[in-house]
């Protein structure tokens, strides 16, 4: 979404959908910000999609919906019948900012975290492909996540580039480095979750003894 949204027409409304299940004291949003309206769950994922602060936020009451899509559904229906945001929902001040936004390097070592789960159990960290390539444009490298046991040294245009039940990394639609396994759960199979390290490193460093970040 952000790197598309601009291509649609202003007053577009945007449905976000994923890790959409709130977790506790999570709700839903709509967000209008460059002449554009979002809607999704308020767990940090709009600080990934907006290069700008946004110019409304309305938290939406979810009473008598039966799931997150129904909510969703709801108030983009409410705005494109022409009601204004604050007719859908109650202002509020701040978004989640409980994702990281970005990764750090520190001597030439790329850091970064879990930000997110999707439905497949597909790992998305917060390691963009503008990072990774200043850093290993042309090094080897190594990406490990959780322990110096899993890790992969290649990069894949798709799933099936990895035998099935191989460790995989792939940069998704948004740019961001996602951790897979090729016909499986990674997320369930290493025990991944939100916050879980993601290391790259140079191949040429001998591989410390397995130990959790």
């Amino acid at each position: 979404i952000r790197n598309t949204f601009g291509n649609y027409p202003e007053g577009s409304v945007h449905i976000i959908c994923v890790h959409s299940e709130p977790q506790k004291g999570e709700g839903y949003l709509i967000i209008k910000a460059r002449g554009h309206y979002f809607v999704g769950t308020d767990n940090g994922i709009f600080n990934l999609i907006l290069n700008a602060d946004p110019e409304e936020i309305i938290s939406i009451d979810p009473a008598g919906a039966i799931d997150e899509l129904e909510i969703f559904a709801r108030a983009a229906a409410g705005l494109l019948t022409g009601k204004e945001p604050s007719h859908l929902g109650t202002p509020i001040r701040k978004i989640s900012e409980s994702l990281p936004l970005r990764a750090t390097i520190d001597s030439d070592v790329i850091m970064g975290r879990i930000i997110f789960i999707d439905s497949y159990g597909n790992a998305i960290s917060n390691i963009t492909r503008e990072i990774f390539y200043r850093v290993f444009e042309s090094r080897e490298f190594r990406i490990y996540i959780q322990s110096n046991k899993n890790y992969t040294e290649h990069i894949s245009k798709s799933y099936s580039d990895a035998p099935v039940g191989d460790l995989l990394a792939r940069f998704n639609s948004i740019d961001l480095l996602e951790i897979s396994i090729n016909g499986a759960n990674v997320s369930e199979l290493l025990s991944i979750e939100v916050g879980s390290a993601v290391r790259v490193d140079s191949t040429s460093k001998a591989v410390p003894a397995n130990r959790l970040f």
